[in-house]
């Protein structure tokens, strides 16, 4: 018989306590009259704690609840120091740039503006699939993830969570905005920061020796230096993750957000940190984990070591997963509103003038249905992860690199992209991971060494990013000798 630890009434009414307070949050602190950049960006004033709070509650989504242990169960050490530096380094990235962007759009709302101005209408209307495609992606994961949690301790049925959570955060977030996703994401900051920490107390406080001494003890083989995927599965998370990130509309908010350039710099340093060390933790829990149930559910590591039957317990976990999700999917549905009100006219011509912004909420409505019935269906959250991931890796190099080569022109950029993204395809593994597109399927597994089927996944991030380089440099060998 499975394990209930709340009933499905108690977890519930802490969803629904926990939106109200966020609702009424949003009610005292909004702004009646909205214009479009307000709504994008705010008052383009926000300090150091309040970006350094939204920035991190931005990006650590409830998907920190099950990725990084889910991939520290098969990729080891390598797989958490992977996935935590690349949630972590585009933070780096915009340390740099973010000041270099802010001076050329001094009134900015978007990367996407950038993206026009560099490679035309064309190129920008591929970034805006790949954006909108990931940002929907993440939206959908965010979404399974609560829900899947509801689920697990008190069996409320997977459309029941999601519907109220996606409800909660229409109801305050297009109301007020950006201004309001901050505001929000201050509070949601500091609930995610002391339980992640008390959660930290618990699970060490409950081991008997070291805990790095357990692993190398019961599982042994995903600290081992020799061990292969701690290598390809930490470049893989590295590459994947950082590449995306780096597209992220809501991180581009917050850095035309900041009253100047010194409080963006400290900020996404200290975001950074922050990240890193929660990223890291949460994965470095699903190595405790395997090596104290060698037959523990991936997704579900974290929860093996930190849930029991008590009640306090289990209510503060759920407070958690509820601070991480609506702090995200806030962030995203700003974000993508945001995408359709500064790029409404590039993708239909009806979605611009006076009324846009109603226009967006009515197609963030539509985009929260399909969410809804998506997350209804509890797909992996690692996966949807990995597939949005690619989409964005297939065009990373081409789009940032370009900004300080320009040679890479408006007809390089489209071939670089699309070789690169159906090569990742061909490669991209399946649900199980042991066959794609290419391998298993276009030509049998007999072609293939058991090294290529076992490293699908960093062999379709590699490509990806490898097509693009080898494109770049051929035009380039190429123009120095005409």
């Amino acid at each position: 018989m499975e394990t209930v630890y709340l009933s499905s009434n108690s977890s519930l009414a802490v969803i629904l306590l926990m939106g109200l307070i966020f609702i009424v949050l949003g009610y005292f602190n909004r702004k009646k009259k909205l214009d479009n950049s307000y709504y994008i960006v705010g008052d383009r004033n926000e300090n150091t704690f309040a970006l350094t709070s939204s920035i991190s509650a931005s990006a650590l989504g409830a998907w920190i609840l099950f990725g990084p242990a889910s991939a520290a169960t098969w990729g080891g050490i390598g797989a958490v120091t992977g996935y935590a530096l690349g949630t972590a380094a585009p933070m780096l990235f915009l340390y740099n740039f973010g000041p270099k962007i802010r001076k050329e759009f001094s009134k900015g709302l978007s990367l996407t503006e950038f993206i026009k101005k560099r490679f035309g209408l064309g190129v920008l209307k591929i970034s805006l699939f790949l954006i909108l495609f990931y940002l929907t992606i993440f939206l959908i994961a965010e979404v399974t993830a609560i829900a899947f949690l509801i689920n697990f301790v008190s069996k409320t049925p997977l459309w029941i969570t999601a519907g109220i959570t996606l409800i909660i955060c229409l109801l305050y977030i297009l109301k007020g905005g950006f201004k309001l996703s901050i505001i929000t994401d201050k509070y949601q900051f500091i609930v995610i920061a002391v339980l992640i920490f008390i959660s930290a107390i618990i699970i060490l406080g409950k081991l008997e020796i070291n805990s790095f001494e357990l692993i190398k003890q019961n599982a042994s083989n995903l600290v081992n230096s020799k061990y292969l995927p701690n290598y390809t599965a930490g470049l893989t998370f590295f590459i994947a993750v950082a590449a995306t990130n780096l597209f992220h509309q809501g991180n581009w908010q917050r850095v035309f957000a900041a009253k100047n350039n010194l409080i963006l710099k400290k900020s996404l340093i200290y975001s950074s940190i922050i990240i890193f060390i929660i990223v890291f933790w949460m994965g470095y829990s699903g190595l405790i984990s395997l090596s104290l149930n060698s037959k523990v559910i991936p997704d579900l590591a974290f929860f093996n070591l930190i849930l029991n039957n008590n009640y306090i317990i289990t209510i503060s976990i759920l407070v958690l997963a509820l601070a991480l999700t609506l702090s995200t999917i806030d962030t995203l549905i700003n974000a993508i509103s945001s995408i359709f009100i500064v790029n409404g006219n590039q993708i239909n011509k009806s979605i611009s003038g006076k009324s846009v912004r109603n226009k967006t909420n009515y197609i963030i409505i539509f985009i929260c249905i399909l969410v809804f019935i998506l997350a209804s269906k509890g797909f992996s959250i690692l996966y949807l992860f990995l597939l949005a991931d690619l989409f964005c890796c297939s065009a990373v190099v081409t789009i940032f690199y370009g900004f300080f080569n320009k040679n890479i022109n408006y007809q390089l950029s489209y071939l670089s992209i699309f070789s690169a993204l159906i090569t990742g395809l061909l490669f991209f593994p399946s649900t199980s991971f042991q066959s794609s597109i290419l391998v298993g399927n276009l030509l049998p597994l007999e072609f293939f060494s058991p090294i290529v089927i076992t490293n699908l996944l960093f062999i379709s991030f590699a490509a990806a990013i490898i097509i693009q380089i080898l494109l770049i440099a051929f035009y380039s060998l190429r123009n120095s000798f005409k």
